[in-house]
C-alpha cells in the first residue's frame, strides 16, 4: 500500500493523541470550563473529520455524475449544522470561549504538524 493512501488513517490517530495533549495540558489551569471547552471542540473537529473523510471516499468510490452535487450538497449540510451546534454551545450552553477554539484547531494542529514532518 502507498504511503499516501496511508495519510487518512494517520491522522485520524494522530487527532485522538493531540486532544489528549491539549486535555492534558489543560490540567494544570484547574478549570474544569477550559477543559470541557477543549474536549467538546476536540470531538466536534473530529467528527467532521471523519465526517469529511468518509463523503469523501464515498465521492471517489463512485462514478456517476450526480454525485459531486450530493457531496457538495452534504457538505453545506454540514456546515449548516456545525454552525447550530456552535451557535447553541456558545450562547446556550456558555461554554468556554479559549477552550472551544483550542479544541477546534486540533485537525488544524495535526495537517501543521504533518506538513513540518514531511518538510524534514
Amino acid at each position: 500500500m502507498d504511503q499516501i493512501e496511508l495519510l487518512p488513517a494517520q491522522l485520524a490517530r494522530r487527532n485522538w493523541f493531540i486532544l489528549a495533549f491539549l486535555l492534558l495540558g489543560s490540567l494544570p489551569f484547574s478549570n474544569l470550563d477550559l477543559s470541557i471547552g477543549i474536549l467538546v471542540g476536540g470531538l466536534i473537529a473530529i467528527g467532521g473529520f471523519i465526517s469529511l473523510r468518509s463523503s469523501l471516499n464515498r465521492l471517489l468510490g463512485q462514478a456517476t455524475g450526480g454525485t459531486s452535487f450530493s457531496y457538495m450538497f452534504g457538505c453545506f449540510i454540514r456546515l449548516a449544522i456545525l454552525a447550530v451546534i456552535l451557535g447553541i454551545l456558545i450562547a446556550i450552553v456558555k461554554i468556554h470561549i479559549i477552550g472551544l477554539v483550542i479544541g477546534l484547531s486540533v485537525v488544524i494542529i495535526n495537517l501543521f504538524w504533518m506538513t513540518a514532518q514531511r518538510a524534514l
